[in-house]
This record gives structure tokens, sequence and C-alpha cells, in this order.
């Protein structure tokens, strides 16, 4: 059971179908990695053991680049800005002050 963490829970055990996809480690050390709609394995020398969540197995796509949107972009001058778009303007207020 879980006392370290402050309440009295028990950890999925062998038999049981696994929630999360994961890395997995019993009572006695040994990690599997298993998929969520798998049953818990027993232990081959000890039988039904507890199972502890180590490590999640998630994707997250990543590219290595960086997402466009958190580029600098430069400053657009006033044709530009109407080229884009003809309502938008850069602040010019900020100038005439």
């Amino acid at each position: 059971m879980s006392e370290q963490q402050g309440h009295f829970e028990m950890e999925p055990v062998s038999g049981e179908p696994v929630e999360v996809d994961g890395v997995y480690k019993n009572e006695w050390g040994r990690e599997e990695k298993l998929n969520r709609g798998d049953v818990f394995p027993a232990d081959p020398q000890l039988g039904t053991t507890e199972w502890e969540l180590v490590q999640l197995d998630f994707d997250n796509h990543h590219e290595g680049t960086t997402d466009p949107r958190l580029v600098p972009k430069k400053e657009t001058t006033a044709l530009e800005a109407h080229l884009q778009h003809p309502r938008r303007h850069p602040d010019d207020t900020k100038e005439n002050n």
C-alpha cells in the first residue's frame, strides 16, 4: 500500500487491466512496458504482485523546430500592413507623441 503518499490506496495487482500506457515496476523491481488494455502479468517466480507506474508513455509529435507563432516578427511598415489587410496599420501613435 502507499503509506508514503499520505493515503491508503492499493496499486494495481496482477490480473487487473492496465488503464494507462507506460512503464510499470512490480514490488520486486522488475520493470515492464505495458499498454492500455493489457493485463498486469504475474511474476514468474513469485506470482501475484502489485505494479506501480514509473513512467508515462506519450507521443509529443515534436519535430525539433520552434513553433512559428513564437518566432519574433520583423517590424512592418505602413505599406506592408496595408497589403496584408486594408484595415491593419502599425501603431503610429507612439512615434507622434
